[in-house]
């Protein structure tokens, strides 16, 4: 399904207290961002006890019952999980990855809140959430008849939510540095390939790792967890920030001269990760137009200069990240600069073609 209009975490809550009240919703997004738990955070804010199905785990018996002889006649008996006498929160996770027969079986529950004879007390609510198809996770078509039984909301990772939530629920303090400083690390769009990819669910992994190893942890390890559970590009990242944050580099320091960029092979992912804060600081301050340009400009241009040629005495495939285009080629620093980069620097601009 795809998404017309998409709401950050922080809308749940006040979406569902309007909706789900009053009719059945399902919430869609991407693997990871938090679609679970804000499900059971609402439920618990309404004081009920909140029931998870999950629909790849489930056959239709598990939600029509079984059938037992009632004065010569069968009658189903729907499982103990969903008939209850309380209200409560029916939360059906992954519905959209459930069997065609199991999607049926949701019909009446989803609709009329029954099931045979039995029906949801009163003040209960039906929630669903899945994948969408494009995140390369098991989703299969959903029926136009239970696509119109549910209103539909998408959910979008939002990294100011996340931070914000993360502040107050024990997040490594490296993990909410490093996101703070790059919040479009928090989440990359799931690959097409069996391999670890950010999500805020994967950030929190990485925490409740970083703080079981405990201060003794050492670098190796780190590379282990950081590429255990990151898109490749963002482990590598998180272990340059750590790095700096246990050495004397950062590029502040190199700006100004009071340190170099390192030279080990052993630091090839500091020396990225400083890379790539440079290559964001550039972006920040490098004014689009070189008229009329302020002295504080030119100086930081004139040192970029400087500092890219040094870093292409280490690696030219490094220093030739700093200016890369985005990834539809588009350049993204300004087009003075980059002139002045290729008339200093041809090879950088060989390295590009």
């Amino acid at each position: 399904m795809q998404a017309a209009v998409t709401v950050t975490p922080t809308r749940i809550p006040e979406l569902l207290l309007g909706l789900a009240t009053v009719r059945p919703v399902f919430i869609w997004g991407a693997p990871g961002i938090g679609k679970s738990s804000l499900v059971r955070d609402f439920a618990a804010s309404l004081g009920l006890e909140c029931v998870s199905l999950l629909g790849t785990q489930l056959a239709p018996e598990d939600l029509i019952g079984v059938p037992q002889i009632r004065d010569g006649r069968s009658v189903f008996c729907p499982p103990e999980a969903i008939a209850r006498d309380e209200p409560y929160c029916l939360f059906l996770d992954e519905l959209n990855a459930a069997t065609p027969d199991v999607q049926k079986a949701f019909y009446s529950l989803i609709l009329d809140r029954r099931i045979g004879n039995y029906e949801l007390p009163k003040g209960s609510i039906v929630i669903g959430a899945g994948n969408r198809a494009t995140d390369n996770a098991l989703a299969r078509p959903i029926a136009s008849a239970l696509v119109n039984r549910l209103t539909h909301v998408h959910l979008e990772a939002s990294a100011k939510d996340w931070l914000t939530w993360a502040a107050t629920n024990g997040i490594h303090p490296w993990i909410l540095d490093h996101l703070t400083d790059r919040p479009d690390h928090l989440w990359s769009k799931p690959p097409k390939t069996e391999e670890p990819f950010s999500t805020p669910r994967s950030w929190h992994m990485l925490s409740d790792a970083l703080h079981s190893f405990g201060r003794d942890l050492d670098e190796e390890t780190l590379k282990v967890l950081a590429h255990g559970t990151l898109t490749p590009t963002h482990a590598t990242a998180f272990c340059g920030y750590v790095k700096i944050v246990r050495s004397q580099y950062g590029i502040e320091a190199i700006i100004k001269g009071d340190a170099g960029w390192p030279h080990g092979m052993q630091d090839r992912d500091l020396l990225y990760y400083l890379a790539e804060s440079f290559r964001g600081r550039l972006i920040k301050e490098l004014p689009v137009s070189k008229d009329h340009m302020p002295a504080a400009a030119r100086q930081t241009a004139y040192r970029a200069k400087s500092l890219l040629v040094q870093l292409a005495e280490i690696s030219v495939e490094v220093a030739q990240s700093v200016i890369a285009s985005d990834t539809d080629g588009n350049p993204v620093l300004p087009a003075w600069f980059l002139v002045e980069a290729a008339r200093d620097m041809p090879r950088l601009v060989e390295a590009r073609r």
